[in-house]
């Protein structure tokens, strides 16, 4: 048996899976260290950007927080405190101060959380001088490379909307919240022992939606109850998917092979992109899937990103479950080698 993909507007056979390939703790690291230089190319906001060429950063550092052992070991009661880095990464719950010793110009501080959770952000104590020039601003997801996640085509907000400056709200907005399971802070501090200290917490979401996953290996389910949005999940790494599941409401009692031109006309489909970016705008199609079927169906994108992005109008319930895991060496060279498309290699 075999199930239907269509690629680029052409329709391709994609064989079935007889087995699910084990997770391989060894690639984790490796996926640590590349999202490590992938965060050091940040442009910061306004599109002033800046080479990080001395930073005291290590990969290990930057991503000793993933560790979900912390977590198991810390006591319920117990709060996590540490400073904030320049640039850094936050993966767990606590608070988190940063006091400038210098003149930080353009700083930066990502946050992540499980998918099905949001982050919550409160300001604690803010000691800067927004006459003079600082500020601190929470984005309602992330910017790399001059693009945001979500793009704007899929974020519920206008992007005006996605920043929030303390220097302007002050204490009528101590706490903000993003809409997905990531945030970021951009700020600027000009005077020595001048600061802020924040809260952070994680907040479960029923219906997560627009994701970025913390590892290049796992399994999602995504569901878009009767909603009209569009939702992505990032893995910010060539990988290979498995998509297991596969429902359209306004497709399912069709046949999977019957013969159309594409998605671009169904309210409701998913499709599968590579890229080199954040933004599902910029990204380039790799394949669309729009009639409801039981996999397993498998595709290798060796793209530094994959999104799987399901389109939905609101009219049904839809859903798609799928399986990921990081490409070896082995693989992207045979991809590459036998690829004809000049974005990303694909198989």
């Amino acid at each position: 048996m075999q199930s239907a993909f269509y690629k680029r507007g052409v329709l391709v056979t994609v064989s079935l899976l007889s087995s699910v390939y084990r997770w391989r703790s060894a690639m984790s690291v490796t996926f640590r260290v590349q999202l490590y230089f992938f965060l050091l190319s940040l442009s910061a906001l306004k599109g002033h950007s800046r080479y990080l060429e001395e930073n005291e950063i290590t990969p290990e550092g930057l991503f000793s927080l993933l560790n979900s052992e912390l977590k198991r070991e810390l006591p319920e009661d117990f709060i996590y405190r540490r400073p904030l880095r320049c640039l850094d990464m936050v993966a767990t719950e606590g608070q988190f101060t940063f006091t400038a010793d210098r003149p930080h110009l353009n700083c930066a501080a990502f946050f992540i959380g499980e998918p099905n959770e949001i982050i919550s952000i409160e300001y604690n104590n803010v000691n800067i001088d927004c006459d003079g020039g600082d500020f601190i601003k929470v984005f309602d997801g992330w910017v790399m490379k001059g693009q945001k996640f979500p793009s704007s085509q899929d974020h519920p907000l206008p992007l005006y909307e996605r920043y929030v400056d303390f220097c302007e709200t002050g204490s009528v907005r101590r706490v903000v919240r993003s809409s997905q399971n990531v945030a970021m802070i951009f700020f600027r501090i000009q005077n020595a022992r001048s600061g802020f200290s924040i809260t952070v917490r994680k907040l479960i979401n029923p219906y997560p939606c627009n994701i970025i996953s913390q590892t290049p290996e796992g399994s999602f389910t995504m569901v878009i109850p009767q909603q009209h949005k569009n939702c992505s999940f990032s893995i910010i790494y060539p990988v290979e998917i498995q998509i297991a599941e596969l429902s359209l409401g306004h497709f399912k009692d069709f046949p999977v092979k019957r013969a159309v031109p594409g998605c671009a006309g169904a309210g409701d489909f998913v499709e599968l992109l590579g890229g080199n970016g954040v933004d599902t705008s910029k990204m380039f199609p790799v394949a669309d899937l729009c009639y409801s079927f039981s996999g397993p169906a498998q595709m290798k994108i060796g793209c530094e990103n994959t999104v799987v992005r399901m389109v939905s109008s609101g009219k049904f319930v839809n859903r798609v479950a799928f399986q990921y895991r990081l490409l070896d060496r082995n693989e992207l060279q045979k991809i590459k080698g036998n690829n004809v498309e000049d974005f990303c290699f694909t198989e």
